[in-house]
């Protein structure tokens, strides 16, 4: 099987995650339930995961760093927080269900910025333009369709001059791209655990520069006598039991990280792609998405003329190439770039795919078509 649909999950472990989470299972039991040994043993694993995200993001605070289900969960949060019926929020043209629908939800006034694929300089006017007068502005950090990195560093300066609170989206850049909390300032960051930061499915984290209000209401460990939740974090946010061996592995897969050296990550996972585009790059029939500038990350989408994409990604996969094809849950970032009725094949690469992979992937399809 060659694997090339990271930016859904990564599949492929270091294998000390898969250790961290099978010792953390054997050996924890609730985190802030009790003064015993496998209680304080998963009260140190939420501990552990806390100080390295907030070593990782170089985030001051690591107790305002809120352990969620995953990104969906996080932002919930966030945008709940910020965000009431009738609020102008600015978003950009390639965001996911995960922000569209509960702004939707909400009743939010949704304004969108910035509809060209690979045009930072039009979505920046964009969102200069429609800022003033916003509740709060929410942004991914790299589209899951087509690996666009946004301008989000300048378009968090545009809302510190406007006054805006700003949510980023970092479900595919955490672990990859260079997030520092001290420069980017935004209010709130979401990202799940599952994708690069290399951690199981049933994991996400907030980081929270601002005053969160709680979803979920329930038991936090503490403060049982108060019927209101706790108004620290990161307790506010946490009701019920938290999952101390998914926090586990989210330490473990953030040390890999560190170790291996995130910067050569991305270097390795553009490489990929840049090797993928290159190989499709011969083929007239194959239309990529792709950006001669250093403005993508390690993610590739493309159509074939005259071919369902569903039906490719499906061959694909009887060949044990794994790919995504569709919307991927974001039909705002197909409308923008003009693929809302095909979708694309999404191919996203990871630290453990290899040239090799590359080039019997491109082979199969080449084949397939």
């Amino acid at each position: 099987m060659i694997y090339l649909d990271s930016a859904a999950t990564s599949f492929q472990k270091p294998s000390s995650v898969i250790r961290a989470f099978e010792n953390t299972l054997k050996t924890a039991a609730s985190p802030g339930r009790g003064a015993y040994r496998a209680a304080l043993r998963a009260a140190e694993a939420m501990l552990d995961m806390r100080e390295d995200a907030a070593a990782l993001f170089h985030f001051p605070d690591p107790e305002r760093i809120v352990m969620t289900m995953n990104a969906t969960h996080a932002l919930n949060l966030a945008i709940r927080s910020l965000v009431s019926a009738g609020n102008r929020v600015v978003i950009s043209g390639f965001e996911h269900n995960a922000v569209l629908r509960p702004l939707y939800a909400l009743g939010a006034e949704v304004r969108v910025a910035g509809r060209t694929l690979f045009n930072s300089e039009e979505m920046l006017e964009e969102f200069r333009r429609e800022l003033p007068g916003a509740k709060a502005a929410v942004c991914t950090h790299v589209s899951n369709v087509f690996g666009y990195v946004l301008p989000i560093k300048e378009i968090g300066k545009l809302c510190k001059k406007n006054g805006v609170a700003l949510i980023l989206d970092a479900s595919q850049s955490a672990g990859v791209l260079d997030i520092d909390c001290r420069e980017l300032g935004a209010d709130f960051i979401a990202m799940p655990g599952h994708k690069s930061l290399l951690g199981v499915p049933g994991s996400g984290l907030l980081l929270c520069g601002a005053e969160a209000s709680p979803l979920f209401f329930g038991g936090s460990g503490g403060d049982s006598m108060d019927p209101e939740m706790p108004t620290y974090l990161p307790d506010r946010l946490e009701a019920g039991t938290q999952n101390a061996p998914a926090a586990a592995a989210l330490s473990a897969g953030i040390g890999y990280i560190r170790k291996a050296g995130r910067s050569r990550i991305e270097a390795h996972e553009k490489e990929l792609m840049r090797h993928m585009s290159a190989l499709l790059g011969k083929h007239e029939e194959i239309e990529q998405f792709v950006s001669n500038e250093d403005e993508m990350s390690g993610v590739l989408s493309f159509r074939v003329k005259g071919r369902d994409c569903e039906m490719i990604a499906q061959s694909l996969g009887e060949q044990g190439i794994c790919v995504r094809s569709g919307l991927h849950c974001a039909p705002l970032a197909h409308e923008s770039a003009g693929t809302l009725e095909s979708g694309t094949v999404r191919m996203s690469f990871s630290p453990f795919n290899t040239h090799a992979e590359i080039e019997t992937a491109a082979a199969k399809l080449i084949k397939i078509i």
